[in-house]
């Protein structure tokens, strides 16, 4: 056993052991929007993303059609597939070359525009990170009004990792120069997709 084994098993060995419920946050629905599709699609667009909108065709085919002449394309959804293939061997530096990661969210969160995605739909999760160009799938039904909302989603007593995406990275200098794709993926694009 490491030492670093050792310090975290001390750690959960010394857990307080009180079984409680979490506490009961309010939903601040007084001010909730009544399309979530369209508060969603425009938070994303302030955060520097896009909502792909269909013309009612097969929102697959119309993402298939946004891959463009992208090489390297790692799909983490069945409905795609992928030049890349995530396997239980794959190493999270092997996605360096990516240019097209296609992912789906848990759920995405109206307000923010943010999308979150654990370990279960990201697989790997250097795929949320370092692929140039991300593609999230968000069935319309897993969007939530406010952050409210998503804290009482079940994912949080599910999984070990999750992380809220809210559009492209992005970091700005002293002389506002905005820079996207600096610490992670240069853009986002949101397709609305059943499950």
């Amino acid at each position: 056993m490491s030492a670093r084994d050792e310090i975290l098993a001390s750690v959960r060995a010394h857990l307080p052991r009180i079984d409680r419920p979490d506490p009961l946050v309010p939903l601040f629905d007084g001010n909730a929007p009544r399309d979530l599709i369209n508060a969603f699609g425009e938070a994303l667009e302030r955060m520097g993303g896009e909502l792909l909108v269909t013309d009612g065709s097969d929102p697959i085919a119309f993402v298939k059609e946004r891959l463009g002449d992208a090489k390297v394309v790692c799909s983490a959804v069945p409905e795609i597939d992928g030049s890349k293939q995530i396997t239980a061997s794959t190493e999270p530096t092997d996605l360096a070359d990516v240019d097209v990661g296609i992912v789906r969210a848990a759920f995405a969160i109206a307000e923010t525009g943010s999308v979150c995605l654990t370990e279960e739909q990201l697989r790997i999760n250097t795929l949320g990170y370092l692929p140039q160009h991300l593609i999230v799938l968000v069935d319309p039904a897993d969007i939530v009004p406010n952050v409210h909302h998503a804290y009482r989603r079940l994912e949080w007593r599910r999984v070990h990792y999750a992380v809220f995406q809210t559009g492209p990275s992005a970091t700005a200098d002293i002389e506002g120069v905005l820079i996207h794709g600096a610490q992670g993926v240069r853009s986002l694009q949101v397709a609305l997709v059943a499950r």
